[in-house]
């Protein structure tokens, strides 16, 4: 009878401090996800008054009407989602527009950059001198500012400029012709404004890329082309993918480069617009409706992109 006493008190102690070491575990958990919660609060404040807030912001201001007498600015408080209606009629052909020229830009830079981010990532891998001197030069544009970048190009497509008088010795260009105030002149601020954009994250897919992969597609008796085609791009697509939507989304709201290299009815793109109806006309209604049908025009085809060409499909 001892004995069976002695065991049921044993067993109960045992039990006690398995217990007893769940219970600390369990605190040990809620202390450490109540951490979590404090570390990601200032980002989800932050987040909250600088993205949200003004997002809703934008969507009411949409909805505002002017009253009959009002001055100049003065809108009151509505739900009059006709407003877009009338931003649509009127502006659709700078919101084409400007999606064109976005995705003209967005090839172009990655036609240019690829080769960029392939000769540093992969064929001066081991030249590490020069591969440091040509990754500054990708990264130079952003030690200027974004403006002056694009008043240079205005200086170099001018009509007393070396491109224009080049084009015009080859009879590329008629004598009258130029390249300012023209798409071609907005395209080639954008591609060139947003370039490393696009070179920077393929640079980093390639250079995380294992050459042995290489080596292996050629020991197998691939050429060059297959062994790019079916290593080489596969396992840079994630890069593609950032480098591209890090491209398309800014070039299609920007309003500089169409200001200073264009700047008529063939060029406007729908930023100059939106600059203007909040700015000069003070439409403050209108340019909200612009300004939230472009937010919602960009991540309607940036989720339809990356459902098509997600990195989830590609690793």
């Amino acid at each position: 009878m001892a004995l069976l006493t002695a065991a049921g008190s044993s067993t109960g102690a045992g039990s006690t401090g398995a217990g007893g070491r769940s219970g600390g575990e369990e605190a040990a958990q809620r202390r450490r996800g109540r951490a979590g919660y404090l570390l990601i609060l200032p980002g989800f404040i932050f987040m909250l008054l600088f993205f949200v807030l003004p997002v809703f912001s934008l969507l009411a201001t949409s909805l505002y009407v002017k009253p009959e007498g009002a001055d100049v600015g003065q809108f009151v408080p509505a739900l009059e989602f006709g407003n877009y209606a009338v931003v649509l009629q009127n502006y659709w052909p700078a919101i084409i527009r400007s999606f064109g020229f976005a995705l003209i830009a967005t090839l172009a830079a990655l036609l240019i950059g690829y080769p960029m981010a392939y000769l540093v990532a992969v064929r001066l891998r081991e030249h590490k001198l020069l591969k440091g001197i040509l990754l500054v030069l990708i990264i130079a544009p952003f030690f200027t500012s974004f403006i002056l970048r694009t008043q240079a190009w205005k200086q170099i497509l001018a009509d007393e400029g070396p491109v224009v008088g080049i084009l015009r010795a080859v009879s590329l260009l008629p004598d009258d012709g130029r390249l300012t105030a023209t798409a071609f002149a907005v395209i080639c601020g954008l591609t060139y404004n947003f370039l490393p954009f696009m070179a920077l994250p393929i640079y980093a897919s390639l250079e995380r890329m294992d050459m042995r992969l290489i080596e292996a597609g050629a020991d197998l008796y691939a050429s060059p082309a297959e062994t790019f085609r079916r290593i080489t791009l596969p396992l840079s697509l994630p890069g593609v993918i950032a480098g591209t939507l890090l491209t398309f989304i800014p070039a299609t709201g920007d309003y500089v480069n169409a200001a200073l290299l264009g700047n008529n009815q063939n060029t406007t793109m729908i930023g100059q617009v939106i600059d203007s109806r909040f700015f000069r006309v003070v439409d403050y209604p209108g340019a909200s409706a612009l300004s939230f049908l472009l937010m919602l025009a960009i991540l309607f085809l940036v989720i339809l992109y990356v459902r098509r060409f997600g990195t989830k499909e590609l690793m």
